[in-house]
């Protein structure tokens, strides 16, 4: 059964398309000390192909499912093998709607997952540590120094 989405920004979408939801490992950097998390968040599929050819990545699995089995309304709802300690990510709900269309224009990337499956094959790892909250502080130091005649017409 086909329903339309509640929102005037949605609808072009239906609770019966494709997405896919991922599960990656993230932190969290609070007074010094950097704190473990796991975030939900979708996958767009052009992320999602570059995922399948065996690139690093902090994601530890990803899910097949459609549009009204993640939300209801603008409510995440957790997908079936989920941990239930993890986070939604920021703007979940606008995130996904992003994400559907990229497969609706996308036909060939439904084919890496089928729907209703989970894939946890990808070169996991996090050596590179994904931090959330991570701020850049620009400093004076930071300035590259600049040879004297450089901006001087000679």
């Amino acid at each position: 059964m086909t329903t339309a989405i509640s929102d005037q920004n949605t609808a072009d979408l239906a609770a019966d398309d494709y997405v896919v939801i991922g599960l990656a490992t993230c932190f969290i950097k609070e007074d010094g000390e950097v704190h473990q998390v796991e975030v939900i968040e979708p996958i767009p599929s052009a992320s999602l192909e570059a995922l399948m050819k065996d690139i690093p990545t902090s994601y530890k699995l990803a899910y097949a499912t459609t549009l009204g089995a993640v939300l209801d309304g603008e409510t995440p709802l957790l997908p079936p093998g989920f941990p239930t300690s993890a986070q939604f990510g920021e703007e979940f709900a606008q995130r996904v709607f992003a994400a559907v269309r990229t497969y609706k224009r996308s036909e060939n990337s439904k084919n890496l997952i089928p729907l209703g499956t989970t894939y946890s094959d990808f070169k996991y790892s996090i050596e590179r540590k994904r931090v959330l909250n991570a701020a850049r502080v620009v400093n004076k130091e930071d300035n590259v120094k600049q040879h004297s005649h450089t901006h001087k017409v000679l």
